[in-house]
């Protein structure tokens, strides 16, 4: 999926994205799976059967946060390393757990927010024997060696080479959402990883709908210019999709207590 990249890694930065909106006939958008691959397999299936029912090619775009909090974060790193479901393109955005889990490796002291935020349990599904509760010395220079030495390059890869930004016409595609008003060529890597309430409070004050994750929510929001889909996959065990489909947004759920019947 390298085309229509406008900045490449070779910058220091990651890369952002641009498609044709009559690229795709259905582009479906998955909120924050934080470690729950059971519920992203059911979910794939979910929209695998929705998409039989129209011809041409279809987009899934995963909104970020792929590790932490859930029980299988290195599992669900190998399931989106692999092939997308069969008939779909996929593109991966990163969020900000995925950046400060490069920072932890990296050695870089803001990466240990990453151990304070569920990233013990992602070392321990890489089978690093490691007590939960001491982040302190999963800080340490040898835990952190161990760690690289038991994930796999291709993970370290695959999340250095992931876009923080996704534009298909007016739709903007974005972990956390964007610094209200600020054109997109001048979006910071910070505002699409990890802005928050000022995007939730004022919206994207450009002339874009907004397609996130990063706050989770008890149900999915969709309005006019922006959509959130971070519905809290590891406490609820929902995980949530939108359906994007000649410029209209419907709702694809799995998991328990679903306010939307799946589709």
């Amino acid at each position: 999926m390298g085309e229509g990249f406008s900045d490449t890694l070779s910058s220091g930065r990651p890369p952002r994205l641009a498609l044709e909106p009559s690229r795709y006939v259905r582009i479906y958008a998955v909120g924050d799976v934080h470690g729950c691959l059971d519920q992203l397999l059911a979910l794939e299936e979910v929209m695998r059967k929705d998409a039989e029912t129209v011809e041409g090619p279809k987009l899934i775009v995963m909104l970020g946060d792929y590790m932490d909090r859930g029980p299988k974060s290195a599992a669900v790193l190998y399931h989106l390393t692999a092939s997308a479901p069969a008939g779909f393109d996929r593109i991966c955005l990163r969020g900000n757990h995925d950046d400060a889990f490069l920072s932890y490796l990296d050695g870089d002291p803001a990466g240990d927010w990453f151990l304070d935020h569920g990233g013990i349990g992602t070392l321990r599904s890489y089978g690093l024997d490691l007590d939960e509760n001491d982040a302190a010395a999963c800080a340490s220079y040898g835990v952190r060696e161990a760690a690289r030495a038991a994930i796999p390059q291709s993970h370290v890869d695959f999340l250095r080479e992931l876009p923080v930004l996704l534009t298909i016409g007016d739709d903007v595609f974005a972990h956390a959402g964007i610094c209200p008003g600020r054109p997109l060529s001048e979006q910071t890597d910070d505002d699409l990883m990890w802005i928050r309430r000022s995007f939730l409070d004022l919206g994207p004050g450009l002339p874009v709908r907004v397609f996130h994750g990063h706050t989770p929510m008890r149900e999915a929001y969709v309005g006019p210019d922006r959509v959130s889909l971070d519905t809290h996959c590891y406490r609820s065990g929902r995980l949530t999709a939108a359906r994007l489909s000649d410029g209209q947004v419907e709702l694809l759920s799995v998991g328990p207590e679903l306010s939307h019947p799946e589709v």
